[in-house]
């Protein structure tokens, strides 16, 4: 106990969104002080020496390395799928938080989704202790993503959030600082980037990859329709001859790439409404539906949600930090935190 006094003394507590696509790191006291992509690359030069890339370093790598170097995305889905670098890129971002102090033991607040089995909980923490931590409280993305967005959760009344991340979707409706309904899907980000590939790989025979798609994505991604066309030129390879080859395409294709994808998004939400208690389903349709996460800021979204739902929905201040910043939150009330946490 007095170690870990100590430790937590020295170090700054942080809260960690832990995700699919990037890590968001909170210190306490400082607020956001890292979002980097959830992005390993690694060169082995013999038995006990190779050479590390993390974050943007290692995303710049993706599809461009030679076959000695491997890239790693630790993370699938939302959950840790390569525990051995989860745990490496966890300590290096840790200690760049910390100026690369050797001995920094933090108390570390980290997000999953609610879906987490408990052998993907188990790995979440031992990630986390592995990478440094002397202790680790695990939240679910939903509530941080709450708490972060400024709703009311420790009220009697309904609050509604849908946390749109990179690998899976979160839609939670809470009351009183717990979960009365929550429901985790993988459709999500990396499935829209995976849609707009394989639309322009099958009606243009051009390939692409998932980075191209992605910024295809934020450039000219919509979710409802809208007046507003615009284009993007787009370069591959060619499938039939393998040349390189530049295509233009417009906001409405995109809008057709990803159409199934956003209907299982806005399902969600209905099946959502359709099991929330009717007092509770009343307080909706005053305070709304809170779109957070960086799948919140695909255009259009927003309005294609009020028009299925027919509620007002919100998008709050930079979206992609909700949950990081709910999370950091907790650190400065540790009664809530013990109330909130899952493990």
């Amino acid at each position: 106990m007095l170690v870990n006094f100590f430790a937590s003394k020295i170090s700054k507590n942080l809260a960690i969104d832990l995700g699919t696509a990037n890590t968001l790191v909170y210190a306490q006291g400082k607020g956001i002080v890292l979002n980097e992509p959830s992005v390993v690359a690694l060169r082995k030069k013999d038995k006990r020496r190779s050479e590390v890339w993390i974050g943007e370093d290692a995303k710049k790598m993706i599809g461009r390395v030679p076959g000695s170097i491997e890239v790693f995305r630790p993370l699938r889905e939302g959950v840790i799928a390569n525990f051995e670098m989860a745990s490496l890129m966890l300590k290096f971002f840790i200690q760049k938080v910390h100026g690369r102090k050797a001995f920094v033991r933090p108390r570390v607040i980290i997000s999953v989704p609610s879906g987490v089995t408990p052998v993907e909980r188990r790995a979440v923490r031992d990630s986390t202790l592995n990478a440094g931590a002397h202790e680790v409280y695990i939240v679910e993305e939903a509530m941080a993503a709450a708490l972060g967005a400024g709703l009311p959760i420790t009220e009697p009344m309904s609050n509604m959030i849908v946390d749109i991340g990179g690998g899976t979707t979160e839609v939670a409706i809470i009351s009183l600082t717990g979960v009365v309904y929550s429901s985790s899907s993988k459709i999500a980000g990396d499935k829209l980037d995976m849609d707009i590939l394989n639309f322009i790989r099958k009606h243009y025979s051009i390939l692409i990859g998932p980075s191209t798609a992605e910024q295809i994505k934020i450039l000219v991604g919509r979710a409802y329709p809208d007046d507003d066309i615009e284009e993007v030129d787009v370069k591959g390879r060619d499938l039939m001859d393998g040349i390189p080859k530049t295509i233009t395409i417009n906001s409405g294709d995109i809008t057709h790439a990803i159409m199934d994808s956003v209907n299982s998004i806005v399902d969600s939400v209905k099946v959502a409404m359709e099991q929330c208690p009717p007092e509770l389903a009343a307080d909706i349709i005053d305070t709304g539906i809170v779109l957070t996460g960086g799948g919140a800021l695909l255009r259009n979204l927003d309005i294609r949600v009020r028009r299925e739902i027919g509620v007002p929905v919100i998008v709050p201040d930079n979206p992609l930090t909700t949950v990081a910043r709910g999370a950091g939150m907790m650190l400065q009330d540790l009664d809530l935190l013990r109330e909130i946490s899952i493990a």
